[in-house]
């Protein structure tokens, strides 16, 4: 027998752990002295010791440790689906530590910019629905990836050629749009997708994807790395609705989103007072 001192130099593990892993049923002492409480070890249970320390070294739950002992048959898959949520885990902390390394770095800018005039091909689609607290902005941005893959595979099936990133806007013109935007299919967008001219693309598109000229016009625009997110989006709308303009006003019913691979862009029409 070892006692719970030479056990725990021999395993490398603190007296402190030993007695949660006996708590949490993963490693029990072979024998506890009923009048003093003291715990004993045989050296057989070394091997569980550094199965568990590896175990719990490398993240896994309690829970999971103890299926793994209880049926090492499962072991290799529970340490890979471990594994695989650690990773999504670090990729997600990665784009978080790249989007806060940005904003701290090069601020927040608002540029006034002329976009000009480009053809595009257009098709709406339907959001995710919006929920009381907050817009499901994931989910739009899984909506404009599909809709943006589909219209590529579209302009170059019909002899087309995608030139720019595609961005959505607000589709409040459509008919599919005139419903209460809370209804079960959410709000729609319009997704459009800058391609370069071609005359007998138009005659090809099918009946549901538009073929139109983006006009040209000023903007109000701002860069934030990352996703979108409310957050995000909230403070977008709040930087350009409060950036100074003279004889000209942000026009947020023609706002759009161009998705970059890292980056979002809101931008707003800027309309001149005398047009008004």
């Amino acid at each position: 027998m070892l006692s719970i001192k030479d056990f725990s130099e021999m395993c490398h593990l603190s007296p402190q752990a030993l007695r949660f892993y006996h708590a949490e049923g993963l490693l029990l002492p072979a024998e506890v002295d009923e009048r003093t409480g003291y715990r004993s070890y045989t050296f057989d249970q070394v091997e569980t010791a550094m199965l568990v320390s590896a175990l719990r070294g490398a993240g896994v739950s309690v829970k999971d440790v103890r299926r793994a002992l209880d049926q090492p048959a499962q072991a290799p898959e529970l340490l890979e689906r471990h594994v695989e949520e650690v990773r999504r885990l670090r990729r997600a902390q990665d784009e978080a530590i790249s989007d806060a390394r940005e904003l701290v770095s090069t601020g927040m800018e608002v540029r006034v910019e002329q976009v000009p005039a480009t053809t595009v091909v257009s098709k709406i689609v339907a959001g995710p629905p919006v929920a009381r607290d907050e817009y499901d902005w994931a989910g739009a941005d899984a909506a404009l990836a599909e809709a943006t893959e589909e219209l590529t595979e579209t302009v170059e099936s019909c002899g087309g050629v995608v030139a720019g990133f595609p961005w959505r806007t607000w589709a409040a013109g459509a008919p599919e749009q005139q419903v209460d935007s809370r209804n079960p299919e959410g709000p729609h967008w319009l997704i459009e997708l800058p391609v370069e001219a071609n005359a007998a693309l138009a005659a090809r598109l099918p009946a549901d994807v538009e073929l139109r000229t983006f006009e040209a016009r000023d903007e109000l625009s701002l860069l934030l790395p990352g996703r979108t997110t409310m957050v995000k989006f909230a403070t977008a709308m709040s930087r350009l609705l409060a950036h100074p303009l003279e004889a000209a006003y942000p026009d947020v019913g023609e706002l759009r989103q161009i998705v970059r691979s890292t980056h979002v862009e809101t931008a707003v029409r800027l309309r001149r007072l005398d047009d008004a």
